[in-house]
């Protein structure tokens, strides 16, 4: 069995940093160590099919995006024993641009992590990318702190060919290329390409993502698009983004190495068809964590 994240040997390694990718565009905190999996990619599947419950019909040609800014409460949701975690609490700060050529993300986690033999963990992870808006090219800074200290580095760039097969280029943590696979996408292509299908019979589907959360290649991730969500009661400053349609969505990320059978993490989330994010639960498999919407506002969108 893979040694769950929050092993005593292992804490400094439980670091939850954003992911755009997921792309919404996501911000799925990922720990470096591999997680122990809830259950087999098979079972995962079948359980989320069971459960949806879509209308055939086309799918969209355009997505109309509202670049917002928004922060969002962690906390634990559940806890095995042999986790070792007593509570998690944090907040997430996300904005969601439009820079006319591009999209730009930033993201913030503060996140705490208690363990049960009494000590904290403080992680520190700050996330800025630019991505073009055919999904042809994508920039990336990660930096991230566990305790006040600088854990890890990451920066580069990468490109991507009529195939989806292209090249990632690191500056940090050190001077790399590693080649990615076609049909390879980047966090905010793989959001519109989930937006684009909410509500059509073609809502199951799995790409590589790449988003330069980690020195490697692209992590396949298998999407499905699940039933309509009811009306968002939450009060916010900017109400009427809320009042977008919204939908379950379920993700499943597997490691970049071929041969592993269960995901790292799988993350359940209500999406909505303007891109916002209302709420988003974690499975580690030993723990979960929930991300519930505090505030939400838009941002401008530049004179094109």
């Amino acid at each position: 069995m893979r040694p769950g994240p929050a092993q005593a040997q292992d804490k400094a390694s439980v670091t939850i940093q954003a992911r755009p990718a997921v792309n919404f565009p996501l911000f799925v905190p990922r720990s470096r160590s591999r997680s122990i999996a809830s259950r087999a990619a098979a079972l995962f599947c079948a359980a989320l099919l069971a459960s949806v419950s879509m209308l055939p019909v086309q799918a969209r040609t355009t997505v109309d995006v509202a670049p917002h800014r928004a922060t969002y409460k962690l906390r634990l949701d559940h806890a095995r024993l042999q986790s070792g975690i007593s509570d998690v609490e944090g907040q997430m700060s996300f904005s969601w641009n439009d820079a006319c050529d591009g999209w730009t993300i930033d993201q913030r986690f503060q996140v705490r992590f208690s363990y049960l033999e009494g000590e904290d963990v403080n992680l520190v992870t700050n996330y800025a990318t630019w991505e073009a808006k055919d999904g042809s090219a994508y920039r990336f800074n990660v930096r991230k702190l566990v305790n006040g200290e600088v854990d890890e580095e990451l920066s580069g760039g990468a490109t991507l060919d009529q195939t989806g097969g292209g090249t990632v280029t690191y500056d940090k943590p050190e001077a790399q290329s590693i080649d990615l696979k076609p049909g390879t996408m980047f966090p905010t292509a793989h959001t519109l390409r989930v937006l684009r299908q909410a509500g059509t019979a073609d809502n199951l589907f799995s790409v590589p993502v790449f988003d330069g959360a980690e020195a490697e290649g692209a992590s396949p991730v298998n999407t499905i698009v699940g039933k309509l969500r009811s009306p968002a009661a939450t009060k916010v400053k900017d109400a009427d983004l809320l009042a977008a349609r919204a939908w379950q969505v379920s993700l499943a990320f597997f490691p970049v190495n071929p041969g592993e059978a269960l995901p790292d993490y799988e993350t359940s989330m209500v999406l909505q068809e303007n891109g916002v994010v209302r709420s988003m639960l974690v499975d580690y498999g030993d723990f979960r964590v929930s991300m519930e919407l505090e505030t939400l506002e838009k941002a401008m969108k530049p004179p094109c």
